[in-house]
């Protein structure tokens, strides 16, 4: 529901920065690397959303994190995952990884398929409480959940109510396929947190402004927000701290 006071920017697709590494085609909604735009340094506590290419047998060597809350959503191919904790593992599509870096954390994420892409959303979210031991996640999602529903992915630690993978912020997100036609009514579950919600696919309508594939909106002071597919459509919404 649109109150007086609520306020929204849209984030077209092409509007992103970017970066072509010929191995590495990544498109950044928020400062990054040698990207930077004093006008997208974060939403609230949401600091990174990365929209990657990652070419066969290539990849992220091994490289240093503290402090953040990092997930990983492939949306095509597979990732090899090894880190400092010992965890190896491959991640795949329709799955989704967290890894909380705390008080640090080495890792690597390579493509190891000699013949496909992999595509991912590599998300950072700023934690509120600093210094934790590291900690890795990784779960396979239930498709059927996210059909004209809601299917939560990540939520705050403590909260008993949800299914998602817990991380150390007062943030939920949640996948949802939309048929055409359909609507879904999303409520902010915190007051104070701020909507980032992000068209992964097909065309939807946000407060009578329409997104297009990777077109995002950012939304504050909204109670709720109604979604509606103009066809078929994957959204991603992250409800995140505006301050914490």
């Amino acid at each position: 529901m649109k109150t007086p006071d609520t306020k929204y920017t849209i984030i077209r697709a092409n509007s992103r920065g970017g970066a072509d590494h010929g191995w590495l085609k990544a498109n950044h909604s928020f400062s990054f690397a040698n990207y930077y735009d004093p006008e997208r340094v974060h939403f609230g506590a949401l600091r990174v959303l990365n929209d990657d290419w990652v070419a066969p047998m290539e990849g992220f060597g091994k490289h240093p994190h503290d402090n953040m809350e990092i997930i990983t959503i492939p949306l095509k191919g597979e990732l090899s995952h090894v880190d400092s904790m010992g965890n190896s593992s491959v991640i795949t599509t329709g799955e989704i990884q967290v890894m909380s870096a705390g008080s640090g954390v080495f890792h690597s994420e390579m493509n190891n398929n000699k013949e496909v892409a992999a595509e991912l959303l590599q998300i950072w979210v700023y934690p509120d409480t600093k210094s934790v031991e590291p900690r890795y996640d990784q779960r396979k999602l239930d498709d059927s959940k996210m059909k004209n529903s809601l299917l939560n992915i990540i939520k705050p630690f403590g909260d008993n109510n949800e299914e998602g993978i817990p991380i150390y912020q007062q943030s939920w997100f949640y996948l949802t396929k939309l048929d055409q036609g359909r609507s879904i009514e999303y409520k902010t579950k915190k007051e104070g947190n701020g909507l980032y919600v992000f068209a992964i696919e097909g065309n939807i309508s946000i407060l009578g402004n329409k997104l297009s594939h990777r077109d995002a909106i950012s939304v504050t002071e909204a109670v709720s927000l109604e979604i509606i597919a103009e066809n078929e459509a994957k959204i991603l919404i992250i409800d995140v701290p505006m301050k914490w």
